[in-house]
């Protein structure tokens, strides 16, 4: 009964199951030593010093965003705490000492040649006895791996570990004999068992960081061990979250990659286990993947805190995740919103851009449907008789008016737009099975986006449109630029815009349209790095202005003000009040330059974004876009740059050919062997863009028919229904001198 009521006081790992023991040693196949034993030895220690310490109350903080944890029978422990502390003062046990910081002298050098001495002798008794040592508590890992133990690094600039004595430790463990690594675990158990008394310190929050590192973790059979490692770090302290993003960014990158790789891996099979029996029943630690991706969440703070990322924010995606029921993830986020109750969609930077696309179809489908319900139901109340054409968002336009019918008839439609677009060319016999809306989107933004319309000016430096500053009295084509982009996203069709990725991050400020229409949209904050997405040469001139060593007042002599040209009349503007009066000196230049990047990428444009801004939210209004990073709303609209032929061969359709044909066969060949560029301009000539759509090059739906045209012809392209139409050419050579003049002259007709 006792020992019953000791054990009631532990850390639930698995209610010290036979389930989890076993399952740990299927997994290993007794590689380590079983949990239960772990176990038993800690409640040995444990009764031995029962007499001498009480039972400290264990409390686990509320975890913003993570599914409720198991709870720790606190309602015992509370009766427990009351009972002694009604205790005559003489019964109650003395409250030992803090225990004092050891100090341990070995070194990268000395390990190392331990280790050498251990693989040519077979005896393994000094590395045994520094690992044995070391893991034993959190105090000595702390000890064994900080520069300076007379120092407290007790910021959040340096975490004080020492980085290359941990990476030799870990990267010699797993070539150790079986009982060193098994002794590591135990150790590692003991310091997770332990009792708190108050808040972590530092030095906990440095064992923390290092047993992250631990490449044991890997290995599934120390699944239960690692799961209860993140439980303890997820349920820390916000203030303690804040040291150990911190030290995480000086972590190198091969190791972070490696620390993402592995909580990823353990949310993979937590989900989709190869073998089942080696966890607990999913019901008994539901805490696992909350706790694992709270973690990942810090380890993802950490790579936003450094320019350029430690990694890309790509290798946070878990593609497992794209086989799971996301619509009930997304409606449970929507309902539940950041509350107790998880949701892969309050973490974000872990759903890939492709499941996020399914989210955000479907809601769009929804939303669909729900809006084309609506209209029925209105006109069977009136008695009318119901149209099928009701269901759909039709847009007629004639061609030699293009920009002017598609203004009005989406303004005029505007309560139609989340309906299925339908496109209709006036005098053309032509039904819209999506070649037409696809000609329409390709048609527009090429007329719009021309120079000579003054909507957009083109940087050459950069290859990307930005907005003209220009004034004007109506701003609703920009407008209609937005529910274009919109539309697109909300009916799967890859743009060819050259937006720089600025423009994304302002349509994403904010990311739900705000009640107050008082409220400024469009509005982010920008960078010197952002204005040279834009015009590379003048953010160059604005860096040397930062950087100039001498007198920048008496050798620029410029003033807080910018001057523009507009319709051949140049217009000053002043960056503060009173601008055209004050210097700009070495003491306010870099106030100086970033008011001018304020300048030309938010105020200057401000009306102009702005209407963009609500033509695109006009469409695409959705919660689904908080989920959404800039660089994944550019990759909605425009595709992705990633080009991957092979994939292409792989899924292209032939009409009047066969893949073994020898013309297909000079093709592929030819295409593969295409620089880059060539190959980009393929795509451009065949589809209308040289990107490819977030499902890959297999949403392209791209075919390949025979052309029964002399061979003197060269190749032919239907850019709506992304189709190459090939003559059989008789040889490699005459293909690929045919193949590279078609797609180098697919505009102006050779002219530009």
């Amino acid at each position: 009964e006792e020992k019953e009521k000791e054990r009631e006081k532990l850390p639930p790992i698995p209610s010290a199951s036979s389930a989890a023991a076993g399952g740990l040693e299927r997994g290993a196949k007794n590689q380590f030593s079983t949990f239960s034993n772990f176990i038993t030895t800690i409640n040995q220690k444990k009764e031995g010093i029962g007499n001498r310490n009480s039972p400290t109350q264990l409390v686990i903080p509320n975890i913003k965003n993570v599914r409720e944890l198991p709870p720790i029978c606190l309602d015992v422990r509370q009766k427990q705490r009351i009972s002694i502390d009604t205790l005559p003062q003489e019964l109650k046990a003395p409250i030992p000492p803090e225990p004092s910081f050891p100090i341990r002298t070995k070194t990268v050098k000395d390990f190392q040649d331990d280790v050498e001495k251990a693989k040519s002798s077979g005896d393994w008794k000094a590395v045994h006895y520094f690992y044995s040592t070391t893991f034993d508590s959190f105090l000595e890992i702390s000890a064994a791996f900080k520069k300076d133990t007379n120092s407290p690094f007790n910021t959040i600039e340096d975490s004080g570990i020492n980085a290359k004595f941990v990476n030799v430790v870990f990267d010699a463990l797993l070539n150790t004999p079986q009982d060193v690594q098994k002794s590591v675990l135990k150790g590692i158990i003991n310091g997770l068992l332990q009792e708190w008394k108050g808040p972590r310190t530092k030095d906990d929050l440095r064992a923390y960081c290092i047993l992250l590192q631990n490449p044991q973790f890997s290995n599934t059979s120390t699944y239960v061990i690692y799961a209860h490692l993140l439980r303890q770090i997820a349920a820390l302290t916000e203030a303690d979250h804040h040291f150990l993003v911190h030290w995480s960014k000086k972590i190198s990158q091969k190791r972070f990659k490696q620390l993402v790789d592995r909580l990823l891996q353990f949310i993979s099979l937590r989900l989709f286990p190869a073998k089942p029996e080696e966890f607990p029943p999913m019901v008994k630690c539901t805490w696992w993947i909350p706790s694992a991706t709270k973690v990942l969440a810090l380890c993802n703070a950490a790579n936003s805190l450094i320019s350029p990322p430690i990694i890309s924010y790509t290798d946070f995606y878990n593609s497992t995740l794209d086989h799971i029921d996301l619509m009930e993830e997304y409606h449970n986020w929507q309902c539940y919103g950041n509350s107790h109750r998880f949701s892969f969609c309050q973490y974000p930077f872990i759903i890939s851009i492709a499941a996020k696309k399914v989210i955000i179809q479907r809601d769009s489908e929804q939303q669909m449907i729900s809006i084309a319900r609506q209209s029925l139901v209105d006109k069977v109340s009136r008695r009318q008789k119901p149209d099928m054409n009701m269901l759909f968002l039709n847009v007629k336009v004639r061609r030699m008016h293009l920009v002017s019918d598609s203004l009005d008839e989406l303004a005029r439609k505007r309560a139609d737009l989340k309906k299925k677009l339908k496109v209709t060319f006036v005098g053309e016999a032509g039904l819209d099975m999506g070649g037409l809306t696809k000609e329409w989107f390709l048609l527009l933004i090429r007329q719009i986006f021309h120079p000579d319309y003054g909507m957009f000016t083109y940087h050459k430096d950069s290859h990307c449109h930005w907005f003209s500053s220009f004034k004007c009295d109506n701003y609703s084509e920009f407008r209609l630029v937005g529910a274009l982009m919109g539309l697109a996203v909300y009916n799967s069709i890859t743009l060819d815009i050259r937006f720089p990725p600025c423009c994304y991050k302002k349509l994403l400020s904010p990311p739900i349209v705000p009640c107050d229409h008082n409220t400024l949209v469009g509005i982010c904050d920008v960078t010197l790095d952002d204005l040279c997405q834009i015009m590379p040469e003048l953010a160059h001139g604005l860096s040397e202005l930062l950087s100039y060593e001498g007198n920048v007042e008496e050798d620029f002599y410029s003033t807080f003000q910018v001057f523009q040209e507009e319709f051949g009349v140049i217009k000053s503007y002043n960056l503060k009040p009173n601008g055209d009066k004050i210097p700009v000196t070495n003491q306010n230049r870099k106030e100086y330059v970033q008011l001018y990047v304020d300048f030309l990428l938010n105020k200057s444009i401000y009306k102009q974004f702005a209407a963009f801004y609500y033509g695109f939210h006009s469409v695409c209004a959705s919660y689904a876009l908080l989920l959404l990073r800039p660089e994944e709303v550019e990759i909605l609209v425009c595709g992705s740059p990633e080009l991957d032929m092979s994939a292409l061969q792989r899924s292209t359709q032939y009409e009047g050919y066969q893949k073994t044909d020898l013309t297909i066969q000079y093709f592929w060949d030819v295409v593969l062997g295409f620089s880059l560029d060539l190959q980009k301009k393929l795509l451009h000539f065949a589809t209308g863009s040289d990107r490819v759509p977030v499902g890959g090059m297999a949403d392209l739906n791209f075919k390949i028919s025979k052309s029964e045209t002399s061979t003197n012809w060269l190749p032919v392209a239907h850019t709506c229904f992304n189709q190459l139409c090939l003559p059989p050419y008789k040889n490699k050579k005459e293909l690929k001198q045919k193949l590279i003049i078609g797609i180098s002259n697919a505009e102006g007709f050779g002219l530009e």
